[in-house]
């Protein structure tokens, strides 16, 4: 009689998953066997314990004689320097030793004292008795200005247009220098003020004390725009 086997029993229909599951597991052994570190185990060893005895070092205490104060400094006496006789005397310096009440002396006259420039040549002043002026008054120096000043076309274009300010010395002759924005607007604005300024012609300089000195000077210029 010839035995029977149930589908149920038929393993071959299972038999690439079981290859599969033992492929699966050996890569993994292989894996783990790969990555497996192992590490010397070292023994320490103990025979004994040796208790060493240090002996204590005894610090001899010295005694700390202190130093005796310092002498007190000789009082001071007075030097006499003793010069030799060869000075120089000025020949306009006579001195008569056999004068008398009837010598007839002549009245002293102090040599005349040069006065130092109190203003210095450097120096720049801010405020002053007499402010420098633009000749022919602040109607002369606007109507030069508005005659001078091309408005730049970069800020005609923009619409830009408001005030720059402008700084510059008066020297003590008149001219005009150093002359810096100080706030300004942009657009070329501010490099035509400086261009106007520095071809002003000279001012009057200021006074100090009815001396001409340098003065530093602001300026606003105002740029608009015809409506």
């Amino acid at each position: 009689m010839e035995a029977k086997k149930t589908p149920k029993a038929d393993l071959e229909s299972k038999k690439p998953f079981f290859v599969q599951v033992g492929l699966i597991v050996a890569l993994a052994a292989m894996l783990v066997a790969f990555e497996w570190k192992t590490y010397d185990v070292e023994q320490l060893k103990i025979d004994g314990r040796q208790v060493e005895t240090v002996e204590e070092e005894m610090v001899e205490i010295t005694q700390q004689n202190k130093p005796p104060p310092p002498p007190a400094p000789p009082a001071q006496t007075t030097l006499i320097h003793i010069v030799t006789d060869d000075v120089q005397v000025d020949d306009d310096l006579i001195i008569d030793a056999e004068a008398n009440e009837l010598t007839v002396i002549e009245a002293y006259t102090p040599p005349a004292i040069v006065e130092e420039e109190e203003v210095a040549e450097a120096e720049i002043f801010t405020v002053v008795e007499e402010s420098p002026s633009y000749p022919g008054g602040d109607v002369a120096r606007i109507k030069f200005l508005q005659e001078n000043i091309v408005y730049p076309q970069m800020a005609r274009e923009s619409g830009i247009q408001g005030t720059v300010y402008v700084t510059f010395v008066v020297e003590r002759n008149g001219n005009v220098t150093d002359v810096r924005v100080l706030r300004g607007i942009g657009g070329g604005c501010d490099e035509e003020a400086v261009r106007v300024i520095k071809a002003m012609p000279k001012w009057n300089p200021g006074k100090q004390r009815g001396k001409p000195v340098r003065v530093q000077f602001n300026m606003p210029i105002k740029f608009t725009l015809a409506g």
